[in-house]
């Protein structure tokens, strides 16, 4: 009778036994995986993007610097702006809504995206 009353400690030490000794068999893996981070240090890698318009380009200052152009978009802007009176007798200075704004100059703006 004691001995089935004591089955279920003996096999509790047991399970507890053998669960700590597959614990210190690890110690080969934690050995490999250090290995495999220092096989790729700095391997994060930084992204920009850059707008220039209306005739700037100053992209090769970044190319020098060691950037690499990844995508490289361009879009119509528009770069002055031309106000004029709306008839003969409006005074622009005075009257702010007679006043017309239309685009002057119209450019390329080169949008890039850069990484390094």
């Amino acid at each position: 009778m004691k001995i089935i009353k004591q089955a279920p400690v003996l096999i509790l030490i047991a399970i507890f036994l053998i669960s700590c000794k597959t614990s210190t068999n690890k110690e080969n893996p934690t050995n490999n995986l250090e290995k495999n981070i220092e096989d790729k240090p700095n391997s994060e890698k930084r992204r920009m993007e850059i707008k220039f318009s209306c005739g700037e380009n100053g992209i090769s200052d970044y190319l020098d610097d060691g950037w690499k152009i990844l995508k490289e978009e361009s879009q119509e802007k528009i770069c002055t702006w031309k106000s004029f009176p709306a008839s003969k007798d409006c005074n622009m200075e005075k009257d702010k809504g007679c006043k017309i704004t239309k685009p002057d100059k119209i450019g390329e703006e080169k949008i890039y995206l850069l990484e390094k």
